[in-house]
């Protein structure tokens, strides 16, 4: 039986892949195996020595302790991918938004008053404030094209924009996702000089915080317009802020309100949105449940932020899953061990990643608590499990 703890309200899409025979889920329960989290901080969290995963239920991982957790052979899961369409219509509505004045213009609308003779003669007195322009023939820069930016690359091709993409860590997997005639820019200051729109869809690390700033913003072309639906931090808001004051950013819309934000007339912010709508949530909360699920019943891994992806079909053997430092003879040792407690390895697949590996192992037969205790002593291993056949997890 395993135990999982969620920390915040998890969709029950992603829950019921987790089926009650096997499974103990509740939001308060003694030694859990894994954590699902959403939004909660857990950095200062004290995280149950229990745990051997964590699964959050979004892209980002900003607040889960994903070091220290790599350190004690904790595998930390994300679902990337599964809110891109929600992120995607967000930033063409805020294109959308910004180009037709709409925040403005809503706002003028809503204070006018008197009886709708004076409304109406108002409204045409007041229009020609709002004058936007349109999409088509504009170029958006997208910055990272994973599969939020790739979908919204493909989006705005459709609706007749020009498309600059800069990635220099793009995979072939998206790379074939993405539409033929988007141009790829050199850099982040070549993607700049040549948009109308930009909009940011990486993680926020020190090479990415504040990657927008008074520098680079000269950069771009007079009367552009900054998208930021990815992470607070990204763009310097001040910065931004002078730029707009100056007439030289036409408008900045972005998830992150502020006090320095949220009153400016050419700013847009939106209590962050991204991810919020039913779909998103449930998708996220299936991609990572069922990641979870194959972690801890088969050892493999799928969509980690901290470990090497890995998996090894089932063949009627007893599974064992061992999480190691990346340090050579590894895999000799835990074979000699094994071998020395008279089993045999019917198959077995090692995968690393900077200074984790982790070895999935199959034996003929179940392997003694006393031999895990030897292989959890060779120094450099930091967890052993292990996991029964294909049908019955141990």
């Amino acid at each position: 039986m395993f135990k999982i703890l969620t920390l915040n309200n998890i969709a029950v899409a992603g829950l019921d892949r987790l089926p009650r025979d096997r499974y103990e889920v509740a939001s308060e329960i003694a030694h859990p195996d894994a954590i699902l989290v959403r939004s909660a901080k857990m950095q200062a969290a004290d995280i149950p020595p229990s745990v051997q995963a964590i699964g959050r239920a979004g892209a980002g991982t900003n607040n889960v302790p994903v070091e220290p957790m790599t350190a004690r052979g904790v595998a930390v899961f994300n679902a990337p991918g599964a809110n891109a369409n929600a992120v995607k219509e967000l930033v063409i509505a805020g294109m959308l938004i910004a180009a037709r004045n709409i925040g403005q213009a809503w706002r003028f609308a809503r204070e006018l008053e008197g009886d709708d003779t004076s409304i109406h003669q108002a409204v045409e007195a007041g229009k020609k404030q709002f004058v936007g322009f349109e999409l088509p023939g504009r170029t958006l820069g997208v910055i990272g094209l994973g599969a939020i930016g790739v979908k919204v690359a493909n989006a705005a091709r459709s609706l007749g924009m020009r498309v600059v993409g800069y990635d220099p860590t793009i995979t072939v997997q998206r790379a074939w996702q993405l539409e033929s005639d988007v141009q790829p820019a050199l850099s982040i200051d070549d993607l700049l000089s040549r948009s109308d729109f930009v909009t940011f869809h990486v993680p926020l690390t020190a090479d990415t915080r504040h990657m927008i700033n008074a520098e680079r913003l000269r950069i771009l072309r007079k009367g552009a317009v900054l998208l930021n639906f990815s992470r607070d931090g990204i763009i310097d808001d001040d910065a931004v802020v002078t730029a707009l004051d100056q007439g030289h950013l036409y408008a900045y819309c972005c998830d992150f309100p502020s006090n320095l934000l949220k009153d400016h007339p050419r700013v847009i912010t939106l209590p962050h949105l991204g991810a919020s709508t039913k779909e998103a949530e449930e998708n996220c909360a299936v991609m990572v449940a069922e990641q979870v699920r194959d972690y801890l019943e088969n050892g493999n891994v799928t969509h980690s932020v901290n470990f090497p992806e890995i998996n090894l079909p089932r063949n009627g053997g007893y599974r064992m899953a061992i999480v190691n430092s990346n340090v050579p003879n590894m895999v000799g040792q835990i074979s000699t061990d094994l071998a020395a407690a008279g089993l045999n390895i019917l198959d077995m697949l090692n995968r690393s990643r900077g200074n984790v590996a982790v070895t999935l192992i199959d034996i003929d037969r179940r392997c003694s608590q006393d031999t895990v205790e030897q292989l959890r002593s060779i120094d450099g291993v930091l967890s052993v499990r292990c996991l029964g056949t294909r049908e019955r997890a141990d």
